[in-house]
């Protein structure tokens, strides 16, 4: 079976490292894959290092990028191209704009190569993952409503199946924002070699000692690109009201926050977190390759974005057995889990695999964040519940087997309209 998978760039984040694993664990003698990407533009964090080492080429195509650009256009001829030379089976596209080109040039392939202009399509399947989407918080109002006409418009003339991470996704995607229909859809969630945290306990020394922090500090992180849409912004404010209104006497030296992870915003959220007088309690350490390490060095992972599919960070959290707090966006309210308790004035919710607290809320998260930091006990049952949770749902053996079950079924129904 021959598979061409597609995404816009290898940054740094959980898409890449899903079509890297896809790609590697998708291969001879049942597939033949091949992956293209997209080139990281200047700001952002090159991933292709992770490709290298699980022996993957990528073939690059340099004028596909993140935003509208004409240049769009000789991306859609390139891809053309390298289907025609192909002859995939399988048309693999994740993220926006990698599915937005590669479907189009998917069109073209379809109904342009030599022997289907007489009505007789070509036999190739295209499938599109949404990791998240772009239909609020990313751009203004005029923008995202062109975005979701042509997620509209793709969905019923490119698309045999869309791949969503979540069941909330799921809803959000074809109930509350009407793409596609609902038999296209097929929910399979995201799996990582869970291989790497077996042995975190005996981790969780090293990355501490490197910030220098004691046995007793308690270490609140955050992990993703410092961009927009992650809104660090919120971190540092939460962390100035916990400092304020919760952390008081010794125990305010014992709580530390860390942020891990790079991107243009970097200079700014510094600024930020000076002039919310946090001082030493901030620290920013860049991007890190080893989570295998900073991990378990945590003791509790946020995550405070305005969109989200299912958030790597919160699974490779849990897979630590790291209790979490997040906004309650996207696959994060499945992630989660039921939630068994919530504050008198709910600014927060204790959930079955960590704590929720709603979107742009400072204040709510401060107080979520200070009733996790003041229960240890809590901490320590959240984290083995999403700990057994990851284990059962989330391997990267586990994704593997979806993938190739919904590849098979595709070639077994034949050549599909979308």
């Amino acid at each position: 079976m021959k598979i061409v998978r597609v995404i816009a760039r290898l940054n740094v984040g959980g898409p890449a490292k899903h079509v890297v694993w896809l790609t590697k664990g998708l291969s001879a003698p049942q597939f033949d894959s091949l992956l293209i990407a997209g080139t990281v533009p200047p700001g952002e964090e090159d991933m292709g290092y992770f490709a290298t080492e699980l022996g993957v080429v990528p073939i690059f195509v340099p004028e596909m990028s993140r935003e509208i650009s004409p240049k769009d256009a000789v991306t859609v001829w390139k891809l053309f191209r390298l289907f025609r030379r192909e002859q995939p089976d399988i048309v693999h596209t994740h993220t926006a704009k990698a599915g937005t080109v590669g479907r189009l040039a998917g069109l073209l392939y379809r109904w342009l190569t030599p022997g289907t202009l007489l009505g007789r399509p070509r036999p190739c399947h295209f499938v599109h993952t949404y990791h998240g989407h772009i239909f609020h918080s990313y751009y203004g109002p005029v923008k995202t409503r062109l975005f979701l006409t042509i997620e509209k418009m793709l969905a019923r003339l490119a698309t045999d199946r869309i791949v969503v991470i979540s069941e909330q996704q799921r809803r959000e995607i074809n109930e509350e924002f009407a793409v596609g229909r609902a038999q296209q859809f097929a929910v399979i969630p995201l799996g990582l070699d869970l291989g790497v945290y077996a042995q975190w306990q005996v981790r969780r020394d090293i990355f501490r000692k490197e910030l220098k922090a004691d046995a007793n500090d308690i270490l609140v992180g955050i992990v993703g690109r410092l961009t927009e849409i992650k809104n660090h912004e919120l971190f540092l404010q939460a962390a100035a009201l916990f400092k304020q209104e919760y952390a008081v006497g010794p125990s305010r030296a014992q709580v530390r926050f860390v942020v891990i992870g790079d991107g243009h915003l970097r200079h700014q959220l510094g600024q930020q977190a000076q002039a919310n007088g946090l001082g030493d309690d901030v620290t920013f350490v860049g991007s890190r390759r080893d989570p295998e390490n900073f991990y378990p060095a945590l003791d509790v992972v946020a995550l405070t974005s305005r969109n989200e599919g299912t958030p790597l960070t919160l699974i490779e959290a849990m897979a630590n057995a790291r209790p979490v707090i997040s906004t309650a966006v996207g696959g994060v309210v499945d992630l989660l889990g039921p939630p068994l308790s919530a504050s008198d004035d709910g600014a927060f919710v204790v959930c079955e695999r960590g704590v929720r607290v709603r979107p742009d809320d400072a204040r709510g998260f401060a107080a979520g964040l200070a009733h996790l930091i003041g229960n240890e006990s809590l901490r320590r049952e959240i984290g083995e519940r999403g700990l057994q949770f990851v284990l059962t749902h989330y391997s990267k053996e586990r994704l593997l087997t979806d993938i190739k079950s919904l590849y098979a079924e595709l070639l077994t129904r034949g050549t599909g309209a979308s």
